[in-house]
């Protein structure tokens, strides 16, 4: 009797963040994309004056990150902390995110708390708590100044 082919599951939440980073890491913008659902929404509730506090929708999400690799060249994701909720579709992700600028050769350190949930192995929430110091430095503009 042949063994039967176990369900396909969806990777959970904090595998498919984890994979997520390796993408950014890589540059490949372009997969790190479509881990999104088609109306996934990604926040920035911290975000100054000037900047989008909210992109609904992953063309949204695309359009945004499009050009990051030409400004920010991360290295790597030091100090991350992935934890699980009671929710298992939703992890709180605490990290740094480190390169340089690409435009000056500045040092790039960023720090992070992200609120993620996943569904059907897509991203479908993402509230991230950057530190909007960061981007007082020359370079760092990426996103222009969409609403």
């Amino acid at each position: 009797m042949p063994t039967p082919t176990p369900p396909t599951v969806p990777a959970p939440a904090a595998d498919l963040y984890r994979h997520s980073l390796r993408l950014l890491l890589d540059k490949d913008i372009d997969a790190w994309v479509g881990l999104w659902s088609d109306d996934g929404v990604m926040e920035f509730p911290f975000a100054p004056e000037g900047r989008p506090r909210r992109l609904a929708g992953r063309e949204a999400v695309a359009a945004y990150m499009r050009h990051y690799p030409d400004h920010i060249d991360l290295h790597d994701f030091p100090e991350l902390r992935i934890h699980e909720t009671t929710d298992p579709r939703t992890v709180v992700v605490e990290m740094r995110g480190v390169g340089r600028v690409v435009r000056t050769g500045a040092p790039f350190d960023m720090t992070y708390v992200a609120v993620v949930t996943v569904q059907d192995g897509r991203f479908t929430s993402y509230r991230d708590y950057w530190n909007p110091l960061v981007l007082q430095e020359p370079g760092t503009d990426f996103a222009g100044s969409a609403r």
